[in-house]
């Protein structure tokens, strides 16, 4: 009977309901419970007849209030082995923005406890202490709201795709010789959100790059084009390119066994395919070039009947220089 007039005093004279279920409970025959009862993190074994969590509390003499934190239903049923935690509310202060309020919170950290109380925050407001900081008894939380702030973003700058003509790949077939590199720039953004703090407005202050980026440079085939007027009528860029580089030319053929040929060029290539003789005054020797119906080529070789727009083609054989005669032909220079 000693132990029903302890626990009678929380109820200022008259036996609570709670506790009254907790004095059946221990004067019960109900089975022996073992369970650990974690308090300000803090555990320990218990061994209890008490049929409920709530039940367990007033065995403790530890008085629940709304604002505690308890890891299970209050009212329901221990079972044998299980863990309670209970973390009692501590008196906090926060001021938000300047304005104090008083409450109780068993909240574990500073973030814990603005979230429990509806309070916006994110990384741009000023929180003390920090949002990890564990909430202890009288701990004061200082909010003060941001709305306008400066922010630096970096972005990456594409780059750009220079194409160049392919005489050696099929039409339609492209072929990447550079992928490029990104560039990248910093721009510095002025921030600022509405009082609801769900429209957020920026704009660009200034911006510099920081490394420019390097062109892709793709080459695409056009095939052995005997005019440059199909390149103009499929629309491909750089038609005007080429034809700035096109010269009317009167071209005769020769080979290595032809009279007074030593089969060994200015340049210092033996005579063939490919080696034209040229005036250097109107191509430079050593300049790479293009002739429809001929190939590729390169001026190096000169004659001394080679003047001005003549242009004389190496072949390989007597019979392939006789065959192409003496014409006229365009010849698209290289650059």
């Amino acid at each position: 009977m000693l132990s029903l007039g302890l626990l009678i005093p929380f109820g200022a004279g008259t036996v609570p309901d709670r506790v009254a279920k907790t004095v059946a409970a221990l004067a019960s025959t109900a089975p022996v419970k073992h369970v650990t009862l974690v308090h300000d993190g803090l555990p320990e074994t218990i061994e209890t007849r008490a049929e409920t969590a709530d039940e367990l509390l007033y065995e403790r003499n530890l008085i629940r209030s709304p604002e505690d934190a308890l890891s299970v239903d209050p009212a329901s049923s221990l079972t044998d082995g299980e863990t309670i935690v209970y973390r009692p509310a501590v008196p906090v202060t926060v001021v938000i923005d300047g304005q104090p309020r008083a409450l109780r919170s068993a909240a574990l950290s500073v973030a814990d406890l603005l979230r429990a109380q509806r309070v916006p925050f994110d990384r741009h407001d000023t929180i003390a202490p920090g949002p990890a900081s564990a909430l202890e008894n009288d701990t004061v939380v200082v909010v003060a709201h941001v709305d306008a702030w400066t922010e630096t973003v970096r972005k990456k700058i594409a780059p750009k795709v220079v194409k160049r003509w392919a005489f050696t790949l099929p039409e339609g077939t492209s072929k990447v010789i550079d992928p490029g590199k990104p560039g990248l720039a910093e721009v510095a953004y002025a921030v600022s959100r509405s009082a609801n703090r769900r429209a957020v407005r920026r704009s660009a202050l200034v911006s510099r790059v920081l490394r420019a980026p390097r062109a892709r440079i793709v080459a695409e085939g056009i095939g052995e084009y005997t005019a440059l007027s199909e390149l103009a009528e499929r629309n491909v860029a750089g038609t005007l390119k080429f034809a700035s580089s096109a010269l009317s030319m009167v071209a005769t053929a020769y080979t290595a066994e032809c009279a007074g040929c030593s089969g060994t060029t200015a340049s210092g290539r033996p005579a063939g395919h490919g080696i034209v003789a040229v005036d250097p005054r109107v191509i430079p020797l050593g300049t790479r070039m293009y002739i429809p119906g001929y190939g590729h080529a390169v001026a190096g070789d000169t004659g001394g009947a080679i003047r001005g727009n003549r242009i004389d083609l190496g072949f390989n054989s007597n019979a392939q220089a006789f065959q192409f005669g003496r014409r006229s032909i365009t010849v698209y220079l290289i650059k």
